[in-house]
């Protein structure tokens, strides 16, 4: 029964993990869309006018182990520093859908 059981959670979180939902899943359009609303005035390109070190490029967001999505959604959530939260301006989906924008564009060097 164990063995069972045990198959059965491992099923749930295989299937979960690789079939995330539609309403989970980000829209890197709406990302741009919204960076450019509410981001760019600061990271215009990936830079940072207020900080000049901490950038949205690949190799700053590793140094300051903001190279994930989950690392960025806090910051652009809660806010830290200079940086203001969006918390009570975006939506959650929104705000996933600008760190999923920005991990892509740092993939890319903001080209």
């Amino acid at each position: 029964m164990r063995k069972i059981a045990l198959a059965l959670l491992l099923a749930v979180a295989i299937c979960t993990l690789a079939f995330p939902s539609a309403a989970l899943a980000a829209d890197i359009a709406n990302g741009a869309k919204m960076f450019n609303s509410n981001c760019a005035a600061c990271h215009m390109g990936g830079r940072n006018v207020v900080m000049a070190t901490k950038t949205l490029q690949k190799d700053a967001l590793e140094k300051y182990s903001m190279n994930s999505l989950e690392a960025i959604i806090n910051q652009v959530t809660n806010g830290k520093n200079a940086m203001p939260a969006f918390k009570g301006k975006l939506n959650a989906q929104q705000i996933e859908d600008v760190a999923s924008y920005v991990l892509e564009k740092s993939e890319k060097g903001w080209s």
